[in-house]
């Protein structure tokens, strides 16, 4: 076989070879059909394993929580305590939880691609948002009950959310927050390896809690667990400060990430996507 004719088969075999971990350009059809079909189950799933997926998600990530708190008073470092949070968004990855801020890029891909109604969108989002907050709510109060030394930190942490006011500095926060919760959804969706997306998780994690940043569940669950431990702010204090991270969170998962993402992808291989059996 001549040189030239090598260098084609070689080139050829490559473009054929399976399991690339990088979703580069070629490989979008490919990330699109993951997304979209994952996308068409968190939008058509039964009313029980929404309401289930939500409830572990927000116990999944108290348990980053509590790693936070544990390794601060252990170890006072603000920056070895930031990869406590780490640990709930692994587990979020590995067990098949949700968090509210995961269905911006998902499901609005299968939206896109017209396998589900615009509708359905709006009973994901309230079902996920309100479940997460409610695992969240009774887990932060298990920590707080069983480990009272965590009790300082969990003040000391939740009074930088309690203290923000409505302004700019706080929506670019949650702005942030949900840009990078939806990068770390497109690049878990863009690989089939389990390394690479324990790694996505871990730095997603990391950043949300060093920054600290306004992601919409991961405040509410630190002020819950402040007012477990006797914050002197209260329930009204955190709608307000939910609220607003919400609105940045949507605002930045979907503007920044989802909308690009989805032109990235392609108007064609959408409506490929569209031509597909549903559930397929």
């Amino acid at each position: 076989m001549a040189v030239s004719d090598r260098a084609v088969a070689s080139d050829e075999a490559e473009k054929d070879r399976p399991g690339d971990a990088s979703p580069g350009t070629e490989a979008l059809p490919e990330v699109a059909d993951r997304t979209v079909s994952e996308g068409e189950t968190r939008l058509t799933r039964a009313w029980s394993r929404l309401v289930a997926t939500g409830a572990v998600g927000g116990i999944d990530i108290s348990v980053g929580i509590f790693a936070v708190y544990a390794i601060r008073k252990a170890s006072g470092s603000e920056a070895l305590s930031a990869l406590g949070l780490s640990m709930g968004f692994i587990a979020l990855s590995l067990a098949g939880s949700e968090l509210f801020t995961e269905n911006f890029l998902v499901p609005i891909a299968a939206i896109a691609a017209r396998r589900a109604p615009a509708r359905s969108l709006f009973r994901l989002w309230s079902v996920s948002l309100v479940t997460n907050l409610a695992g969240g709510w009774v887990m932060t109060g298990l920590i707080i009950g069983a480990f009272p030394k965590l009790r300082p930190v969990a003040l000391e942490l939740a009074d930088h959310y309690a203290r923000q006011t409505v302004g700019w500095t706080s929506f670019a926060g949650a702005l942030l927050g949900g840009a990078v919760i939806t990068l770390m959804t497109w690049m878990e969706h863009g690989t089939e390896s389990v390394g690479a997306r324990l790694v996505a998780a871990v730095v997603t994690g990391y950043l949300l809690a060093i920054g600290p940043l306004n992601h919409a569940v991961v405040v509410s669950l630190e002020m819950f667990a402040g007012l477990h431990a006797g914050a002197p702010y209260g329930y009204l204090d955190w709608m307000r400060t939910l609220g607003w991270a919400t609105l940045g969170n949507i605002v930045g998962g979907i503007g920044l990430v989802t909308v690009l993402r989805l032109v990235q992808i392609g108007r064609q291989v959408l409506d490929e996507q569209a031509q597909r059996p549903s559930g397929g």
